[in-house]
């Protein structure tokens, strides 16, 4: 079991959105997998939330039945009750915000000597990428522009809406300071498998941290309604 586990980690990585996908895709990052972590431990409290009403419902539809009981009791509340389905419900949120409120802090925390620093600025309809460490002057600064290529212009294998013509290459197990604006309007720079979703606010830089634990190619969108060319 461990070895077929390991074969398909290694194979069949889920780095870009699937037809008909349904959960998380594969998490490269820290912060990703903390939040699929996450997502399946609040899971686990709903399904039991879940259970215990279809069960009581269902009880009391069987038990309350106007032929079982054609007499109405005169009880129109419990006090014991509504003292346990207000403690209960207070002690699962407990138990969901204590792991949820580490993981948004460490989401917000910028690290503070990044192996490198890249510049995303969004454009209708592109992204431009600056390597900031790079940048001796204005004229001999590492920038470029990566478009989404057309679906006439695709590959047999490539992606489509995802393929651009220019990728941002950075390196595996480093930690990297990405900072994000816009040049016209409001612009989202999001690649789910590392768990990063940064908008691009004209006039304003936002920045995030990213540590990439394995090599691959990873597919990001723009989530934001900015236009038609920016999947």
């Amino acid at each position: 079991m461990i070895f077929l586990e390991w074969l398909f980690l290694t194979i069949a990585l889920c780095d870009a959105a699937e037809p008909w996908q349904l959960g998380f895709q594969d998490a490269a990052t820290p912060m990703m997998q903390g939040i699929i972590d996450l997502h399946h431990d609040i899971f686990f409290f709903l399904i039991l939330i879940l259970v215990f009403v279809l069960w009581m419902l269902v009880r009391a539809l069987w038990h309350f039945h106007y032929k079982k009981n054609p007499i109405p009791l005169r009880i129109v509340h419990g006090t014991t009750i509504e003292i346990i389905w207000t403690i209960f419900p207070s002690i699962i949120l407990m138990f969901i915000a204590i792991p949820s409120f580490a993981l948004l802090y460490s989401m917000d925390e910028v690290v503070v000597d990044p192996a490198i620093t890249i510049k995303a600025i969004g454009h209708q309809w592109y992204w431009t990428y600056e390597y900031s460490d790079y940048n001796s002057s204005d004229e001999q600064s590492l920038t470029f522009d990566s478009y989404m290529i057309p679906e006439d212009d695709l590959e047999l294998g490539q992606l489509r809406l995802l393929e651009v013509d220019n990728r941002v290459v950075v390196p595996a197990k480093s930690h990297l300071r990405m900072i994000v604006t816009s040049a016209d309007v409001l612009h989202s720079w999001a690649v789910p498998s590392l768990g990063v979703k940064c908008d691009a606010v004209p006039g304003r830089l936002n920045q995030t941290s990213i540590l990439v634990q394995r090599e691959g190619v990873y597919y990001g969108q723009c989530s934001e309604i900015c236009g038609t060319n920016h999947a």
